[in-house]
């Protein structure tokens, strides 16, 4: 029995081996764990399918390693379960390896669509067996369209590119190229100036770079502030915080954010939507998955409330401390990362005060919280010293006005301060 790396989640098509839990001839039990694999923002144990014994492991750590490739063999029974492989995946092998030339002749194609998202830097919709044939080709998918619904690329997609670059070269109109074109990249030898030191970047830190690169990219962001004053609130957090922490919970400003941001998403659904691209149509969700911007030593991590609308503060000052807590441990499921309908960062607790967060892409929105202070301010024509916390919505303008931005703010910060002693005592 040959183990190999799953499919992990959408858009998942690689990782890196962080830990080998076995080795050869140990003997492991079914569903017992012999790989870890940190991909996108999670580290992911592998489980055996088998009991059995491992006869051989094909990786090592640090290892990257694609959606596929064989991690460890186990033979059942002490036998090696490596086994002949069938004719249907000796034909399925032998056709992947071809040329571009005789697969695109082995049958008759359509003639090719029109490429969706060749320029948008949005990853093309596509089932990993194609993905991979285009990885050995070396076909770049966002330059081929899909024809199937939403622009889903299928090998008949593919064949039918292949074609299409054969007319063209035939034809003398060259071949367009796999990767889109820019700067070259070169590396500098930064030690002719003195002492360095180099560290090669975690599969998280790319991770990260790729997406805010891509949201920065194909996102016109628009970032609006404000502040809202929560004096009331750091008196709840002083009479209620105790009581909360008995209950393994802490009652924080996310917390209370997390409630704010719910019934104002209420009021104004546009900013709880995420554009189709591909269908040229806004998904406007009707459940409140708040995702929560976790700093871990790996870099930031996105974990996801769900259903933030359905529960008490008290729920969700659990939940958040112990979604944050397995988040910095790294032992965060790659399911609990998905499906953020909003986003919440939250650098109060470092210091920082207002500042531009870039958008979680599908989202369209994020909150930026900044760190809140005593400042002056007139209440009912007195001066009063009150806690001011500076916010900051940064939101897609393709979807989001500014209009729309500045409403949402303001029910925000309307939400926040008004929140009601009898929901803190409840929970």
């Amino acid at each position: 029995m040959e183990i190999k790396v799953p499919h992990l989640a959408e858009n998942v098509e690689n990782g890196t081996i962080v830990s080998i839990l076995v080795q050869e001839g140990d003997v492991v039990k079914k569903d017992q764990p012999v790989v870890e694999i940190e991909t996108a923002k999670a580290v992911a144990p592998i489980p055996s399918p088998v009991a059995g014994r491992v006869a051989r492991i094909h990786v090592k750590t640090g290892e990257e390693v694609p959606v596929g490739k064989t991690l460890v063999t186990v033979a059942e029974d002490g036998v090696s379960a490596a086994k002949e492989k069938t004719p249907v995946e000796k034909a399925t092998l032998k056709k992947i390896k071809k040329p571009a030339q005789e697969m695109a002749e082995e049958s008759p194609v359509e003639e090719a669509p029109e490429a969706q998202t060749a320029d948008s830097g949005i990853p093309p919709a596509a089932p990993p067996s194609v993905r991979k044939v285009a990885r050995q080709l070396g076909i770049d998918l966002r330059q081929v369209g899909g024809s199937e619904r939403g622009g889903r690329i299928t090998l008949n997609d593919v064949k039918a590119y292949i074609a299409k670059l054969q007319k063209r070269a035939e034809a003398g109109a060259g071949v367009v190229p796999a990767k889109p074109a820019g700067h070259a990249v070169q590396s500098i030898d930064f030690s002719k100036w003195g002492p360095v030191t180099r560290k090669k970047l975690s599969s998280l830190r790319k991770t990260i770079g790729q997406r805010v690169t891509e949201s920065w990219n194909t996102i016109p962001h628009v970032t609006q502030f404000d502040e809202a004053d929560i004096t009331k609130l750091m008196e709840y957090r002083k009479k209620y915080g105790e009581a909360y922490e008995t209950r393994k919970g802490h009652l924080t400003i996310t917390s209370f954010a997390i409630k704010a941001a719910v019934t104002a998403l209420k009021k104004f659904p546009l900013v709880n939507s995420s554009l189709d691209e591909a269908a040229d149509e806004v998904v406007y969700k009707e459940y409140f998955h708040i995702g929560i911007a976790v700093d871990t030593e790996a870099g930031l991590i996105v974990p996801v409330i769900r259903d933030a609308d359905k529960k008490s503060l008290l729920q969700i000052s659990v939940e958040l401390d112990q979604l944050a807590e397995r988040t910095r441990r790294r032992k965060v499921s790659l399911e609990e990362l998905e499906g953020a309908s909003f986003t919440i960062s939250n650098l109060g607790g470092i210091g920082s005060a207002h500042f531009t967060p870039i958008v979680n892409k599908p989202n369209v929105a994020i909150l930026g919280i900044g760190r809140g202070g005593p400042k002056p301010v007139f209440v009912n024509n007195k001066l009063e010293a009150r806690i001011l916390l500076p916010l900051a919505l940064s939101y897609d303008h393709r979807v989001v006005d500014g209009a729309d931005g500045a409403r949402f703010i303001r029910a925000f910060v309307e939400a926040l301060e008004q929140i009601p002693e009898s929901d803190v005592r409840a929970s």
